[in-house]
């Protein structure tokens, strides 16, 4: 009885976070430096380079409208790199799943603390990257603070995403699909660099099933105080899109650590 308690369980979740954010702190400064370097590279180069050619979008400076993108971005790289090769590089080879399964740990457990720590990645990723904007005078609203809590969310959104792929993925080379295929295509048509009215009909509708398209639009209502009656709609979908690959990613992961095991 006193194993399912409520306490043990969510002690055993966190136990998983822990043993996840002391590994990343062992080498904190190069993993620390990508969320406050990239979205540094990409204001200089595009906001402010490219973006003095460009007509404002959405009655926004270009370099104000591509800022948001940058936060959403961050966290989806930093959510699907940590269940993508992270997850796998754990599961095949370092053998840590299987180890943690030795202990009281459960697989459910197991699977929330790896989503906790996606999550965590993305709170922390997202506050980086609108350290950086602030320091531009590119963020002057105070409910850009709430930003940080939708960089979780979405994180966590697309390390069940990752956790998918990775459980259906036996070759780690098959990666390079995923992050070709889906990753890189929706960090460009996902209304980061451009209104999703400049695309075809089509694309449009195809847009609006990207997580990452709802998260930017949510990001850019937080930083530039332009809200609209139906933002809750996006929300809804950002969580809504996940929850197939929820459901298939912890059963699939599930059964191979137990055929694992076997």
């Amino acid at each position: 009885m006193s194993e399912n308690f409520p306490p043990y369980f969510l002690k055993r979740v966190f136990a998983v976070w822990y043993r996840h954010q002391k590994c990343y702190c062992k080498d904190l400064i190069p993993n620390a430096l990508p969320p406050f370097l990239e979205p540094l590279l990409y204001l200089l180069a595009i906001g402010y380079g490219v973006g003095q050619y460009l007509p404002d979008m959405e009655g926004l400076r270009y370099v104000v409208f591509l800022a948001p993108g940058m936060m959403a971005t961050s966290s989806v790289y930093s959510a699907t790199l940590e269940t993508t090769y992270g997850t796998f590089i754990r599961l095949e080879y370092q053998k840590v799943y299987a180890n943690l399964l030795a202990t009281p740990i459960t697989f459910k457990e197991l699977y929330l603390g790896e989503l906790l720590w996606c999550g965590t990645k993305g709170f922390l990723f997202s506050i980086a990257v609108l350290l950086v904007l602030t320091g531009f005078g590119l963020v002057t609203y105070p409910l850009a603070l709430l930003t940080p809590i939708v960089g979780f969310l979405n994180a966590c959104v697309f390390g069940i995403l990752g956790m998918f792929v990775t459980s259906i993925v036996y070759n780690i080379n098959n990666f390079n699909l995923y992050f070709s295929g889906f990753i890189t295509p929706i960090f460009f048509f996902s209304g980061t660099f451009f209104p999703l009215i400049q695309l075809p009909e089509v694309l449009q509708k195809v847009a609006l099933m990207i997580p990452l398209t709802h998260t930017v639009i949510l990001m850019r209502a937080l930083t530039t105080n332009h809200f609209s009656p139906n933002l809750w709609i996006h929300l809804l979908w950002l969580v809504g899109l996940s929850l197939p690959f929820a459901f298939l990613g912890y059963r699939n992961l599930k059964n191979r650590l137990i055929g694992h095991s076997l």
